[in-house]
């Protein structure tokens, strides 16, 4: 086989954003060997994120098309993809600690180093954040350069597939975290998309005595109980909150998770939570809502926001590797790049409710969903 680090007329085929409605896979160049700091990844297995289909229907929505990124430098056509997994295919100068051949996921979340909040630990809302494949070239190709520090060794035994599903369920870690221990706790959350059941399966590794979903979708209903919610209220057919008071001894749930980004589910969130109660946002909110805040100060609940993560990949590979998570639930398709947009994007679109995550493996020739 040719080493694609010596062969420098070689290209790969990768998912490429050109605009609304136009993800086209096409021949591009190999990335360049990974400069100081940099390690290259073959990508075994990469997930369709969310905001990845934010891309295809709406965008350009992160994607950096007016000018050039501040930190990447990238502007307009980009590779997608960041929820991934995959083996160290070179490493570049200056990098300790891992060698070519190791299986790895890899942190999104590339940050400059130098600005207030890199420095305080804060790096997920770094001035200069740049996700990759979203603000850089991801992994929906063969290969893929990412900064070292971003990423994670995966144990011996370790699922391949699970790898994908580390980077969405560190979205749910993170705020589970966020949210303080959950330990013996009563926990409501609003929505069974990927990043609700994420939550749900991780507020139940985390813990909590019982987890509340509300949710509206039968398919999601069903796969909320799967990943650990002990009781599913469908706000469509019953009174939601009257049905959280009734399960949780008539005060309303300690903590509660929003992960719609609907200008009327955070207000359910709040409102599903007792006095004193934690209602921690994790939806991306695409327009604003009216909110009376004398409600929060007349109860003295905290409202608080969660975004990407800041070290949980972590937390949620140990969760996977010891049981206390399974992925299987998660995972509704499994196909190769061609298919991606056919097989991948129009199915989400198609069938959203039925879907959770549809995982891309580049080296896979045809879909076997």
């Amino acid at each position: 086989m040719t080493d694609p680090q010596t062969d420098t007329s070689r290209t790969m085929r990768a998912a490429v954003w050109h605009g609304r409605h136009d993800i086209r896979v096409e021949a591009v160049p190999l990335p360049p060997p990974p400069p100081e700091g940099w390690v290259q990844i073959h990508v075994h297995w990469c997930g369709i994120c969310g905001s990845d289909l934010h891309e295809y229907l709406a965008g350009p929505v992160f994607i950096p098309v007016a000018a050039p990124h501040p930190l990447t430098g990238i502007q307009g056509q980009c590779i997608l993809g960041h929820e991934f997994c995959g083996e160290i295919a070179a490493v570049g100068p200056g990098v300790h600690g891992f060698a070519v051949g190791e299986r790895v996921a890899a942190d999104a979340c590339q940050h400059c180093g130098h600005c207030y909040y890199c420095t305080h630990g804060m790096y997920n809302i770094c001035e200069q954040l740049a996700f990759t494949g979203l603000m850089n070239n991801g992994a929906f190709a063969e290969l893929v350069n990412v900064p070292a520090e971003l990423l994670y060794k995966l144990p011996a035994g370790f699922p391949a597939e699970a790898g994908a599903l580390i980077e969405p369920l560190a979205v749910g870690m993170h705020a589970v975290k966020k949210a303080g221990s959950l330990l013996g706790r009563s926990v409501v959350v609003v929505g069974a998309g990927t990043i609700g059941l994420c939550t749900i399966a991780c507020a139940r590794a985390a813990g909590a005595a019982q987890v509340i979903a509300l949710e509206m979708s039968a398919a999601r209903k069903a796969r909320a109980t799967l990943v650990g919610a002990s009781h599913v209220f469908d706000p469509s057919s019953c009174d939601a909150l009257a049905e959280v008071r009734r399960v949780t001894n008539g005060l309303g749930a300690d903590v509660s998770f929003e992960c719609i980004g609907h200008r009327d589910t955070a207000k359910l969130a709040i409102d599903a939570i007792r006095k004193a109660g934690t209602a921690v946002l994790v939806g991306v909110f695409e327009e604003p809502s009216s909110f009376n805040f004398f409600e929060l100060v007349a109860t003295e609940k905290q409202v608080i926001g969660s975004l990407a993560y800041n070290g949980e990949f972590a937390d949620v590979i140990a969760f996977i590797a010891d049981g206390r998570i399974d992925v299987a639930p998660f995972i509704t398709g499994r196909i190769g790049l061609e298919d991606i947009v056919g097989e991948g994007f129009e199915r989400l679109v198609r069938d959203k409710e039925n879907n959770v995550k549809i995982i891309v493996s580049p080296g896979l020739a045809a879909a076997c969903a």
